[in-house]
């Protein structure tokens, strides 16, 4: 069966691909948090799954299944925990959810894992787990683990042609240009484009407060405004994107053994 999808493989289809080609798997993490009226709940892990799906085809890869719970939505990257269908993790279950699977993984027999983090506040809890996933794997494991957020592959020239007024970036880019142009060239039917607000950019002060201000964040949660986006620069970005992280893979792990 010809699929990059993992769990459309029988565990022993999984394990004659595991120990013949050694291929490496991406396990996609997003989260469930509002991007605005216009764009779906889920469009982080949609979006890292995609990218991680077209970078699979490329180096022979399997894709796992998304992890799509997220460590909670922060003002000034996800417009907060306040809104409606934002549905977070505390740092502790991401932490342990990343953690189980890179035990997994190494269990499995899998030397190659690449963490494709498609949400902006799950960085630094990724690492947590993925160092621990490895502490309990023990010194004797064949596994090495890349982790990646998936727009720090974009060059400066690509996102120059996207946001030819100037890059507001990332942090900023919240259900606005990048999202709302990758999401129409993998998941078009999951587009409002008629319900993009005129939003932003956000105007955030270089401090936090908590209990969060959330008079700071504009009522859609958008964070900047998502016109001028299209399906062609969501394929530019796409494209980019999936190459990049390809060749990341292929450069990144020590070589077979």
């Amino acid at each position: 069966m010809s699929t990059v999808w993992m769990n459309q493989l029988s565990w022993l289809d999984y394990q004659s691909r595991i120990q013949q080609d050694q291929p490496p798997i991406l396990l996609p993490v997003g989260a469930l948090e509002q991007h605005g009226p216009h764009l779906p709940l889920g469009t982080d892990g949609l979006l890292s799954a995609s990218v991680a799906a077209d970078a699979a085809a490329r180096v022979g890869g399997l894709v796992a299944p998304t992890l799509s719970y997220g460590y909670k939505s922060q003002p000034k990257c996800g417009g907060g925990q306040h809104f409606c269908g934002t549905t977070s993790v505390d740092a502790a279950t991401l932490i342990g959810s990343v953690r189980d699977a890179v035990r997994e993984f190494a269990r499995h027999g899998v030397t190659k894992l690449v963490v494709v983090n498609g949400h902006y506040e799950n960085q630094w809890f990724l690492i947590e787990g993925i160092d621990l996933g490895l502490r309990d794997a023990g010194p004797g494991t064949q596994l090495e683990v890349m982790r990646l957020e998936y727009w720090d592959f974009m060059t400066p020239d690509t996102l120059a042609d996207v946001f030819p007024q100037g890059f507001p970036g990332f942090a900023l880019e919240h259900a606005a240009v990048l999202e709302t142009s990758m999401m129409l060239h993998y998941h078009p039917s999951l587009v409002r484009l008629d319900l993009i607000p005129d939003d932003g950019p956000a105007d955030f002060p270089p401090y936090d407060m908590y209990p969060t201000r959330t008079d700071w964040v504009p009522a859609s949660g958008v964070l900047s405004s998502a016109k001028g986006s299209s399906a062609e620069k969501g394929r530019l970005l796409a494209q980019e994107v999936a190459v990049r992280i390809a060749q990341a893979i292929e450069n990144g792990f020590s070589p077979a053994k």
